[in-house]
């Protein structure tokens, strides 16, 4: 039982006076309020309170026991913040009328998570988030924040990384002290392009750490004159950002069931079902995984201005191949699929529940493609089944994978669904620029 008092008197000793309730809305934005960290209990046992319809994809009512969406502290999340002098951050979870929210994505993964703990099995997750550090110019269009940034293959660049150093310095300290166990920091392969990556953590843990990483690099970004972004393709004729799952999962004796030192790829039967279930099911997880339309211009086989592109756009499996929607690393695997604008709750869930459903039904995996499959383009060979082109069809996907979303919950679902189709809608009632200097005198 927790000893609210002893947290209280902690954190007032540290200086907290407030606590940051911070939930998370159906298109993976952080969302919350401060609350005074005296009443601490209250936050734990009856959570903070919001106003249920003003946030995104709660299907909550206007009126009503359940027209509130309250939010409760999980005690283990508190870290104080940094960048927020006074400020202790917690997680919450998402309730209404006293049980907990089937439209709260975060309780969409406890689900997922809960069906692997009944198996005696632990996934492991490592995310890699990319990103891009931006600005308007003088003109107001969005450029990359370092005009000095134009190599034509600037991965690695170091010069790049010295003109950040204060921005990187910041980050490496703050995430530090939240606990993050960093691993490396680099510029990526567009310019003004980045990914800082840090040890993994099991699938709930994974995604509450991302969260907070998001946080803090908007937080940091913002004090250094730039803005953090995680829009997926920012620039055409560049690669854009993805954010990759690395996948594993042990069994409660700590047992790698992915493992297979025997084996070619090192993998065993179970990671081959596992594998087949998420290129399965790889249509209906790109609308969770690429959650936007701007997803599907990264999800193009486009042309890379650094000569090189590492979009995931066919749906195999290889070793070490980047070209592939999954790649396999000596008895692990690397999900490509997701990018950062992806409600990583929701991602991570249909990524367990896809590939359970490989595992219940053993189902077999194609053969493992040992193959550029970009150079496969090139020369006119046939090719494997690609993903959606876009988010209308990704979603449509979903709506049709009873299998994926019976486990992810229909409230979820068509929340999402139904916002993401006004999305798409949306989108394709906009007249673009390119459209105008097109055709406007064309005819």
């Amino acid at each position: 039982m927790t000893n609210y008092e002893s947290v209280v008197r902690d954190l007032k000793a540290q200086g907290v006076h407030s606590i940051l309730t911070q939930f998370c809305d159906l298109h993976g934005v952080a969302k919350g309020k401060l609350v005074p960290v005296q009443n601490l209990r209250e936050w734990v046992e009856s959570g903070a309170g919001f106003a249920g319809p003003s946030i995104w994809g709660t299907g909550l009512g206007r009126h009503g026991a359940r027209s509130e969406y309250y939010g409760r502290v999980q005690v283990d999340s508190l870290r104080v913040l940094p960048f927020m002098p006074g400020v202790a951050h917690a997680v919450c979870d998402g309730f209404a009328g006293g049980e907990a929210l089937e439209t709260c994505s975060r309780q969409v993964l406890k689900r997922q998570v809960d069906r692997l703990k009944a198996r005696g099995w632990t996934l492991w997750v490592g995310i890699e988030p990319e990103f891009f550090l931006l600005k308007k110019d003088q003109t107001g269009q969005w450029v990359h924040a370092d005009a000095q940034d134009q190599l034509d293959k600037p991965s690695y660049d170091l010069k790049a990384i010295y003109r950040h150093r204060a921005f990187l310095e910041d980050m490496r300290e703050t995430l530090t002290q939240l606990g993050f166990e960093l691993q490396q920091m680099d510029h990526e392969d567009a310019c003004g392009q980045y990914e800082i990556n840090y040890k993994f953590d099991d699938a709930l843990a994974a995604a509450d750490r991302y969260m907070l990483f998001k946080m803090t690099a908007h937080a940091i970004a913002e004090k250094h004159g730039a803005v953090f972004s995680c829009m997926p393709k920012p620039f055409a004729g560049a690669p854009g950002s993805g954010l990759h799952f690395h996948l594993s999962i042990t069994n409660a004796q700590g047992e790698a069931l992915f493992t297979n030192t025997l084996d070619p790829l090192q993998l065993s039967g179970k990671a081959y079902s596992f594998i087949a279930g998420l290129l399965h099911h790889a249509d209906a997880l790109a609308a969770l995984c690429a959650p936007t339309v701007n997803s599907y211009k990264r999800l193009a086989c486009s042309h890379s201005a650094s000569g090189t592109t590492w979009s995931p756009v066919w749906k195999t499996y290889g070793d070490n191949n980047r070209t592939c929607l999954v790649r396999t690393v000596a008895g692990r695997f690397e999900l490509r699929l997701p990018d950062p604008s992806c409600n990583v709750y929701a991602a991570l869930a249909a990524t367990i529940a896809a590939g359970l459903d490989g595992v219940d039904r053993d189902l077999q995996e194609p053969p493992a493609c040992a193959e550029d499959l970009y150079e496969r383009l090139a020369s006119g060979q046939a090719m494997p089944e690609r993903l959606p082109s876009d988010l209308g069809q990704a979603v449509q996907a979903l709506a049709d994978d009873t299998v994926l979303t019976d486990a992810m919950g229909d409230a979820f679902c068509q929340q999402f669904i139904q916002l993401k189709r006004q999305e798409w809608s949306d989108y394709c009632q906009q007249v673009s620029a390119w459209e105008l200097r097109r055709y406007a005198d064309a005819f």
